[in-house]
């Protein structure tokens, strides 16, 4: 096989790699059950994918850089390489649970905020250096090569994780999510986190008010309804989960969702969600988490625990529930805001 054609043939493996990273990597973030896990496991061996064709574009860039004439943003290519193997590096770290942090940054952070800057320069870089797919790219010798590259990666996936198992790192017993446990069982040990740009609220329980469906009700109304006690997962995207004792009113003994096609639960921060109306039974308000209030961090007076969504479902500081005439799923699959 020609070189050109081998150059041809690893950069495009390597943009279809790049773009099912993308795919994966939201969709295993998204899920929070057992369905998810394959995405987990595909997103790890793929991104090793990458590692393992390093090499080859290694080789291809370094071409490049000895033309007496380089191409216009080489520099943007160099740094979207960093990016990459800053991704990945950042990702494979992360599955060790020996830390979790780079300085001020969480490893999460590190890892999806460098996958996002990643993103545009990728397809910046695609644009200009375009490759088209051929019917040949289809060949048996072509679909060989891609065998051997994914069981290079499947191999690779599964060497990490006997490492992590000899070396008995804390990876070798995360959650199916890829998150770690974290203050299971004691709450004052679980993490305090929230989206993008909120902070921790300050409420006074006097004053907090409650509105569902027009209904208005105070903390100590809340109390007055039938409680219940049950054991839920918080899984948080920032890669950890902790099993807690809640205690609350379960949302359909709040309201009615009469020919709504959703409930949309919003925190007194504006933060909202959209629920399917099938879940409504399977959904609670929590008060109290381990036989304790809610701290403000873990969202008193009020929070929203969904078990079997990740920790973004989990509206803090809840103040509106409301009927909503719009399907679940007219949402960012993530939020905004």
């Amino acid at each position: 096989m020609r070189v050109r054609e081998r150059e041809r043939l690893t950069n495009l493996a390597l943009a279809a790699l790049l773009a099912l990273a993308v795919v994966t990597g939201l969709t295993a973030n998204a899920a929070g059950t057992s369905w998810g896990r394959t995405f987990v496991v595909l997103h790890g061996a793929v991104g090793l994918a990458l590692l393992v064709l390093g090499p080859r574009k290694s080789r291809i860039a370094d071409r490049g850089l000895r033309r007496r004439r380089r191409h216009v943003g080489w520099h943007a290519s160099l740094v979207l390489a960093g990016l990459v193997i800053v991704t990945v590096v950042s990702g494979l770290v992360a599955t060790t649970g020996v830390t979790d942090r780079v300085g001020p940054l969480s490893l999460m952070q590190v890892h999806i905020g460098s996958a996002v800057l990643a993103v545009p320069l990728a397809v910046s870089h695609y644009r200009g250096h375009h490759v088209r797919p051929r019917t040949t790219d289809l060949s048996r010798r072509a679909l060989l090569r891609t065998g051997a590259v994914a069981a290079a990666a499947g191999v690779s996936w599964l060497s990490w994780e006997g490492v992590m198992r000899v070396a008995g790192w804390p990876g070798k017993g995360r959650r199916f999510t890829g998150s770690h446990e974290r203050g299971s069982g004691d709450p004052a040990a679980m993490p305090v986190t929230q989206w993008l740009d909120d902070t921790v609220q300050q409420l006074d329980a006097s004053t907090w008010r409650l509105t569902v469906a027009g209904a208005v009700y105070t903390l100590a109304d809340l109390r007055a309804l039938p409680l219940e006690t049950f054991d839920a997962t918080l899984d948080c995207t920032s890669q950890w989960y902790a099993r807690q004792s809640w205690h609350g009113v379960r949302l359909d003994r709040l309201i009615d969702p009469g020919d709504a096609r959703s409930i949309e639960v919003r925190s007194v921060t504006g933060y909202p969600v959209r629920l399917p109306v099938r879940d409504l039974d399977r959904v609670w308000l929590a008060l109290e988490v381990g036989g304790e209030p809610l701290s403000p961090g873990h969202g008193f007076p009020v929070r929203l625990v969904a078990p079997g969504r990740r920790g973004f479902w989990w509206v803090k500081w809840v103040q509106q529930v409301e009927r909503s005439p719009q399907p679940w799923w007219v949402q960012s699959p993530f939020p905004l805001t």
